[in-house]
């Protein structure tokens, strides 16, 4: 999972920055000021709390209305100084040493500086919630081209060892994996929405490759992502230690396609 040093600093003030003055603790700045709409009794988890008589729907009485995104979006808009201060709450407890199975909606809430109804608009539950932390804390997907095959699979490979390079330089992602891989359910979320799609780019990518004759035709597809993403796989993920060069994708991709046997003899 990639990412250099100060990579979290184009989310925010991450690396240590001081809270606006007379912010809640752990709230971050820009969040929208409104008040905790804790769920009343019997209501289950993850449904959100009835909204005040008079107030605006999923705002709390006195809080200012959210400032709708530019993307049109169906139903109530959302704000995404919200959903900033939300993920921003989310990373600021984890980095105070709060685990992720002991995080609430409404420490979440409280920390953030809005609703619960506020959280509830945007995820369902908090699995969803922290696999958008974890992709917000990872640097951005590159864009393929979609229509390439050997190309597009050098920068999908050189996503991987950059995102490789980001567990590495972070103690607090370091862990979030770690954590994640202990609760399923989380686990599951993020390998259905996040990882899932990575190998179905990139096996999509091997069979253009195949059909404009950049890889032979007779082996299963699958197969020869394997080849391509296993040994970037094994330098990222089982040998924390092995380097990562800033050529390690080339090569991997030259020395498939040039063979592991010897060169024969004249």
């Amino acid at each position: 999972m990639q990412g250099q040093d100060g990579e979290r600093d184009r989310h925010g003030a991450r690396n240590g920055g001081d809270r606006p003055p007379g912010a809640p603790d752990g709230t971050s700045a820009g969040a929208s000021a409104e008040t905790s709409a804790e769920a009343p009794t019997g209501t289950p988890a993850g449904v959100p709390a009835e909204v005040p008589a008079g107030a605006p729907d999923g705002t709390s009485a006195g809080a200012p209305a959210e400032v709708p995104d530019s993307e049109p979006r169906r139903g109530r808009p959302r704000s995404a100084a919200a959903e900033r201060a939300i993920l921003d709450a989310v990373i600021a407890l984890l980095e105070a040493g709060e685990p992720l199975a002991g995080l609430s909606i409404e420490r979440i809430a409280r920390t953030a500086g809005v609703g619960k109804a506020t959280i509830y608009r945007r995820w369902s539950d908090k699995e969803e919630l922290f696999v958008d932390v974890v992709r917000d804390m990872e640097p951005d997907d590159p864009p393929v081209s979609g229509t390439e095959g050997l190309a597009d699979l050098r920068v999908m490979l050189e996503s991987l060892r950059t995102r490789g390079l980001a567990q590495r330089s972070s103690a607090l992602l370091h862990n979030i994996f770690a954590q994640m891989k202990s609760h399923p359910k989380l686990w599951n979320e993020y390998h259905g929405t996040v990882i899932a799609p990575r190998r179905l780019a990139m096996v999509e990518a091997v069979r253009r490759a195949v059909a404009a004759g950049e890889l032979r035709d007779d082996l299963d597809v699958e197969l020869i992502d394997d080849l391509f993403v296993g040994p970037m796989l094994v330098r990222t993920v089982h040998r924390p230690d092995a380097p990562l060069p800033d050529d390690l994708a080339d090569r991997i991709i030259t020395a498939l396609l040039q063979g592991l046997a010897p060169a024969a003899q004249v």
